[in-house]
């Protein structure tokens, strides 16, 4: 290797440090616009349809932009009345659980460990005042930390209405973004970059139809299951998981959250608990065993092995973020492993000095 290439080699190697570290920096205000360049680009592709069909770019992307906060709003009136509806149920039926959990689980507790339980209410109200120097200090410490979570959930709010602002622009702007940074690549770089930029884009797609299969078959699954074990809201639960399922582990939490709640209230005993244990139990491995690795992965060409170890991998490097990234992110890396491959097959190393 020359001089020249060396330097070369050192400058590039230099600042793809210098931006990983500005990357670092800047996360925490990165992530409306991380948010709005996913939506772009799921987004863009109807965009340009409906700019085909002739619709200006500017009412194309406010129509898109109208679509997206509809469905949000959609969402939010199917999870609504089902949380209003749940509430004002445990609320009436609060005295009656407290009833029935003092009539079979204190005599349970004093027979198995010795302890006296009491669970009426004037109970309760005597525990409280007998300890209200407790519950104060404890009060406290929960307004201190809601405080702090105030000042995390404002952030989160600000990011919420900044990332439609940017998306708009974004969409507005894709087709002139995409041209500058195709201009500004390197003349010798050019051709194999926007060939890898090509296979990237088919192999996100694939990911993105694929994940939508798995969204909607499990929408499906989880409102005819939790309908025919008899919980109420099941449509409304199930649509939610389903349409969840797109965050690891959200989706399947707060189904099960909701139709635990629904079950439990129903004061039928342990039946309609086990129906939605069941339900969730086999909805889980629906997903994680035949759905994601072969409606995901196959579409995205990794092995199912292989879907199944991103997940694990990205979870245990990068946290709740690794796992929301995996699929996608491997879909991109295995781009770049088939060039590198490509490359390693045809060089002297591999195949030696005299061929």
């Amino acid at each position: 290797m020359t001089t020249d290439h060396r330097l070369k080699t050192a400058f590039w190697i230099g600042l793809g440090l210098l931006m990983t570290g500005l990357l670092a920096l800047l996360s925490p205000i990165l992530t409306p616009f991380l948010l709005a360049g996913i939506l772009a680009y799921i987004c863009d592709p109807v965009v340009e349809r409906m700019q085909r069909a002739g619709l200006p770019r500017l009412a194309a992307v406010l129509a898109v932009l109208l679509a997206v906060g509809l469905l949000l709003v959609g969402l939010g009136l199917i999870l609504a009345p089902l949380l209003a509806e749940e509430a004002a149920v445990l609320a009436a039926r609060l005295p009656d659980a407290l009833t029935l959990a003092n009539e079979k689980l204190a005599p349970w507790f004093r027979e198995t460990f010795g302890i006296r339980l009491a669970l009426d209410a004037e109970s309760l109200k005597a525990l409280a005042g007998e300890n209200m120097d407790s519950l104060q200090t404890i009060a406290r410490k929960l307004y201190e930390s809601l405080k702090i979570g105030g000042g995390a959930l404002l952030g989160f709010a600000i990011n919420l209405l900044l990332a439609p602002v940017v998306m708009f622009y974004l969409l507005l702007d894709w087709n002139p973004l995409l041209t500058r940074m195709e201009n500004a690549l390197p003349r010798p770089w050019h051709d194999r970059t926007m060939r890898l930029a090509r296979d990237v884009d088919a192999v996100l797609s694939e990911f993105l139809r694929g994940q939508l299969s798995v969204m909607l078959i499990l929408a499906a699954y989880y409102s005819a299951a939790l309908w025919l074990a008899g919980i109420p809201s099941a449509l409304a639960i199930g649509l939610l998981t389903g349409l969840l399922i797109f965050v690891p582990y959200l989706g399947f939490a707060t189904g099960l959250f909701l139709a635990l709640l629904v079950a439990t209230l129903q004061f039928q005993g342990f039946g309609p608990v086990v129906a939605v244990l069941v339900v969730f139990g086999i909805g889980q491995m629906l997903e994680g065993i035949l759905l994601t690795p072969f409606l995901v992965g196959n579409r995205i060409g990794l092995h199912p092995l292989a879907v199944i170890f991103a997940l694990m991998a990205f979870g245990q490097l990068f946290g709740f973020f690794g796992i929301l990234l995996a699929l996608p992110a491997s879909a991109a890396l295995l781009v770049g492993l088939r060039e590198l491959r490509t490359v390693y097959l045809s060089s002297r190393f591999y195949t030696g000095p005299g061929q």
